[in-house]
């Protein structure tokens, strides 16, 4: 795992230097740079499989002809190594990278079809005069890319981008927009206009007069229920992930894991274990806080002592205050979410101990189903039916619910947008904040988009014949996990030099999801319910059929006492009118009725995440 940046264009050699530099920390093994004529390569290694200097990348092949860059990994490289050695080809090397660049010799853009991994890469091709931008099917690993009058640049972090001067810094206020309400920027867009996400499954061509060309190559498989008992689905998805687990335990260095005690984790740590000839190191934090959720150490200690693996428990209270800025910092995008700070602190420990990989349960929930707002929606058919006067009357009574407790305050968003229909219902499910709230926060001559979610909607297919959950799903995987979840899992890793594999993630285990009826996966109040049958194999009842717990994080209290100097400061009426987007007089009403006791901990979060984000990223550049 490595971190990769570029130029091409009329750019100064000086440049690519500062671009690695900005994203050092995500490879403190060697970091090289290159530029000729108009090509400027740079990258920061990682050193996972081939650990020798010869896997040192910018990375020629060995007829002068292509250079990569490429961070990542391709769990099957053995395999197709050895079909190219077989086909005649050369290496100098024993790792991955040099296999994708025979691979593009090969077969060209078909060599996606066959690599079984996560990855960004570019690959100059001297030939054609082309770059290749590629980021892989699931959206695992970041790509970030701007164009300027000089040209492309490209990084696997957006601060990287932010060395050059000419990248306008110019806000997308409808991305701000998404921000405030789903807490996490959806799609190709962040909230610098003139940068943009590669999306997964995609590939861009840019040549050398600054042409360029955006492809699909890849998609989730369609929903398409087959035949089968329970048995039958439980075996076909036992067998599919502990095949994944066993592809991603590849690397010349130990591979360790998260172990939170909920189900997927424990999932995987238990295949790791019967595959691993060592015993596979487990990583878990204890805060001492839940917010209500149910611990998760006592589960996290019974499937250690169950599978035999060690666990390593990182006692801390977080220092929000001081670990904040450096979240935003790494996170690159605004993020309102404290769970990155749980990565973070793991993955130090697990550095410190010399641990370079960890394995991770993420995607379990947006594969199989699991998050509450699942159960949410599929008891939707015991009112969706009803008359929209009799919906509205539905809404604004549950509204009237006080939001002192976490019951009241599930069942009040449960029904809050109750009088939407169709998909616009189903998007609702991810609001953290009411749109036409969220827009009033904005200050009046800041123009905003009638529509902002309209790309979004547009994803959500109109097929009566799938079932809702399943649409949900589909958001769930091509937005959360991807512009959520993968983002700061990626970010916070990578900070501290660690890599972050994700099993629930692999081509047999979705296509066996895809095949898998609705209501086996989402079976009442129980999510996931195919996928616990399938584990009651592996691991403790009690472990399998336990709560769905969360970080825990106290926000609430935090935003109340640790944080509170910081919310008056960067929230403060000076503040905001200096920084010219919001009205002052609408953000401290949303202050105060948080104080009163309404619940918008999470918004107010991303107002001072956000105002955090300026400070680093905009303010230090004109200094």
């Amino acid at each position: 795992m490595c971190g990769i940046a570029g130029a091409l264009g009329n750019f100064a050699p000086a440049l690519i230097e500062q671009m690695v530099h900005n994203i050092a920390h995500r490879g403190p093994d060697n970091l090289s740079w290159f530029s000729q004529g108009k090509l400027h390569l740079g990258h920061t290694r990682l050193s996972i499989v081939d650990l020798s200097e010869a896997s040192n990348q910018p990375m020629w092949d060995t007829t002068g002809r292509l250079c990569i860059v490429f961070n990542g990994e391709i769990y099957n490289y053995q395999l197709l190594r050895q079909q190219l050695l077989e086909k005649g080809y050369q290496f100098n090397s024993n790792g991955d990278a040099e296999v994708l660049l025979n691979l593009y010799l090969e077969y060209g853009a078909e060599l996606l079809s066959k690599v079984n991994g996560i990855f960004s890469f570019a690959i100059w091709d001297q030939q054609t005069e082309r770059l290749w931008l590629v980021r892989d099917h699931f959206g695992v690993k970041p790509l970030y890319y701007t164009f300027t009058p000089d040209g492309l640049l490209f990084s696997s972090e957006m601060k990287s981008l932010l060395a050059c001067q000419d990248v306008s810094r110019d806000l997308d206020h409808d991305a701000l927009l998404r921000t405030l309400v789903f807490l996490w920027s959806p799609g190709p867009h962040t909230v610098i206009r003139a940068v943009k996400k590669l999306e997964p499954g995609c590939y861009m061509t840019v040549d050398v007069n600054g042409q360029s060309e955006i492809t699909q190559y890849w998609d989730w498989p369609a929903y398409q229920p087959g035949p089968g008992s329970v048995e039958s689905h439980s075996r076909a998805v036992i067998d599919s992930l502990r095949q994944s687990v066993s592809d991603q335990l590849v690397a010349d260095v130990p591979v360790g894991s998260f172990l939170s005690g909920g189900l997927d984790s424990s999932l995987i740590v238990a295949m790791a274990a019967e595959k691993s000839a060592q015993p596979v190191d487990c990583y878990t934090i204890d805060t001492g806080d839940t917010d209500g959720f149910e611990a998760d150490l006592p589960y996290a200690r019974k499937v250690a002592q169950h599978l035999g693996v060690p666990l390593h428990v990182l006692k801390v209270t977080p220092d929000i205050v001081s670990l904040l800025p450096k979240m935003v910092y790494h996170l690159d995008e605004v993020q309102a979410d404290p769970a990155p700070i749980n990565v973070l602190l793991i993955c130090e420990m697990a550095r410190k101990q010399g641990i370079k990989v960890l394995l991770s349960g993420a995607g379990g929930d947006d594969v199989f189903t699991g998050y509450r707002r699942h159960y949410a929606q599929s008891v939707e058919n015991y009112w969706s039916w009803l008359p929209l006067p009799v919906r509205k009357l539905l809404k604004q009574t549950t509204g009237l619910l006080p939001d002192s407790s976490n019951v009241t305050r599930r069942i009040s968003k449960a029904f809050k947008y109750a009088d939407l229909d169709g998909a616009e219902r189903l998007l609702s499910y991810f609001f953290w904040l009411d749109p036409t709230l969220a827009r009033s926060l904005f200050r009046p001559e800041i123009k905003l988009s009638e529509r902002p979610f309209d790309f979004m909607l547009e994803k959500i297919p109109a097929d009566p014949a799938i079932p809702a959950v399943e649409k949900m799903l589909m958001l769930e995987r091509r937005y959360f996990l991807v512009d959520h979840n993968f983002n700061y899992t990626d970010k916070m890793s990578m900070a501290t030099g660690v890599e972050v594999r994700v099993p629930f993630l692999d081509h047999r285990v979705i296509n066996t999801a895809s095949r898998i009826p609705a209501d086996l996966k989402q079976q009442g109040r129980t999510g996931k319910w195919i996928l616990k049958k399938a584990a009651e194999q592996l691991l403790p009842h009690d472990v399998i059929y336990r709560p769905k717990s969360g970080f825990g994080a106290p926000l609430r209290q935090w935003l109340k006492t640790d944080l509170a100097p910081l919310v008056a400061d960067v929230l403060s009426q000076e503040s905001i009118n200096k920084r010219g987007i919001f009205d002052a007089a609408a953000v401290n009403r949303l202050v105060a009725a948080d104080l009163k006791g309404e619940d918008y901990s999470y918004p107010i979060f991303a107002l001072v995440c956000f105002e955090l984000w300026c400070r680093q990223f905009l303010d230090s550049n004109n200094e």
